[in-house]
């Protein structure tokens, strides 16, 4: 999938791939992958655990063309780095600075409401799924939130803090212990009743960890951890609450 470099200007049509972009935050800078038309709103993808791959740039495509029309930007928190198998990206999420993700991710709200998104999202899936939920905590800037199979630390986020309306997607078969499996997703869920904001969570019976991966490359590195659940039915409803969610807070 081609990235062609460009400016820092926030001129971006709709395009077929995402455009690299840097973002200043701090006193550094980031590449981040933006996708959708300028005046949409804006939703900030979180990548797995596995970097900015092939994936979560299927995902960003995915929802800069659903309606009305989102415009998506990837954040690169790992500045670069690939994991290639399990143990790779496992090495690289223990090693993430998770508050400097934070950081990441507040600077790429405002990037996008500083390039024509009046109102701006996060979703993220697995790893980013945990940070998309620290995010209606610790980013005052956000208007929603899905997050994907994924809940953050207690040390990084309580959700009984979030600020911003929160949907969040889980599977029944998936064996995350403490971190997506049912029990940490009904954990999730009470948290977020504390908090007083509107929450939706949905567990989708039979279906595993990183349930939305459907590219052939996807489908395939999913096999190889043993999730072998193919139900495109639970993976097009669960974009359609997704969209439902975003439009409806983002409009």
């Amino acid at each position: 999938m081609g990235e062609p470099s460009i400016a820092f200007t926030g001129q971006c049509e709709l395009n077929l791939s995402p455009n690299k972009i840097q973002i200043q935050r701090d006193d550094t800078t980031f590449d981040a992958y933006v996708v959708g038309k300028d005046d949409a709103p804006g939703i900030v993808v979180i990548q797995e655990w596995w970097g900015v791959d092939f994936e979560i740039k299927n995902h960003a495509m995915k929802i800069s063309k659903l309606e009305p029309g989102f415009k998506a930007l990837i954040p690169d928190l790992y500045r670069g780095k690939v994991g290639l198998d399990t143990a790779e990206a496992q090495h690289l999420m223990d090693g993430l600075d998770w508050p400097g993700a934070i950081k990441d991710i507040r600077a790429s709200v405002n990037w996008l409401k500083a390039n024509g998104s009046k109102k701006v999202g996060v979703t993220g899936m697995c790893m980013g799924g945990a940070l998309a939920v620290a995010s209606s905590v610790l980013v005052p800037e956000v208007d929603a939130v899905v997050g994907f199979y994924g809940t953050p630390s207690s040390e990084l986020a309580d959700p009984a803090k979030a600020k911003a309306p929160i949907q969040a997607h889980f599977g029944e078969l998936d064996n995350f212990a403490g971190f997506s499996d049912v029990t940490a997703a009904k954990n999730l869920e009470e948290k977020l009743k504390a908090s007083g904001v509107a929450n939706e969570v949905h567990i989708y019976p039979g279906n595993g960890h990183a349930f939305l991966n459907r590219s052939p490359e996807g489908v395939s590195r999913r096999k190889s951890m043993g999730l072998s659940d193919e139900d495109e039915a639970a993976v097009e409803l669960a974009w359609s609450r997704f969209n439902s969610w975003m439009k409806h807070y983002l409009a």
